[in-house]
């Protein structure tokens, strides 16, 4: 079924909720995540003190990070180069090839990765598809581009539908 590619294999609050422990017990080496509405709100040009902090505690637990955004590559390089976090940009997700990108510049398989976003049409439904476990995040603004704005419509009918269904037990 169709619908299942945009269900996610985890749900939380925020990315400071998943810790290295939790996916080190799992096997995981690398992370796959998302900028916008995922770590910061996609209008902050920094990373808060937490989520610097987060990223130190990743890299310190040798967990890879890479960021891979639709965005352009001045939004994503500003945001990723203080921290020295590689990152792809102009992802086109939710297809597959930087998604694959990102596991081969970190040298690890997809099963050491998890793909990490606040959306369903695009983190959630391209790492599926693309045989990533994912993890939907909260999104950190309650503000988004146009586009988003549309796709969030969208999502909130497939949620809804999972609900009605059993399949999640999470409130937005």
């Amino acid at each position: 079924m169709l619908l299942k590619h945009f269900l996610p294999d985890e749900h939380v609050k925020s990315v400071l909720d998943i810790t290295p422990n939790e996916l080190k017990t799992r096997g995981i080496k690398g992370i796959i995540t998302d900028l916008d509405n995922t770590l910061v709100e996609w209008d902050r040009p920094q990373a808060p003190p937490q989520l610097v902090t987060w990223f130190e505690n990743m890299k310190k637990n040798h967990i890879l990070v890479t960021i891979v955004s639709n965005n352009k590559e001045n939004r994503v390089k500003s945001f990723s180069d203080p921290h020295k976090i590689p990152f792809i940009f102009r992802a086109k997700k939710p297809l597959g090839r930087a998604f694959h990108q990102a596991i081969k510049q970190m040298g690890i398989n997809k099963e050491e990765a998890v793909v990490i976003g606040d959306q369903l049409l695009t983190d959630v439904f391209g790492g599926n598809r693309s045989g990533f476990h994912t993890i939907l995040v909260v999104p950190v603004a309650q503000t988004d581009g146009i586009a988003t704005k549309l796709n969030r419509f969208v999502e909130r009918r497939i949620l809804n539908w999972f609900r009605k269904k059993g399949m999640i037990q999470w409130e937005d």
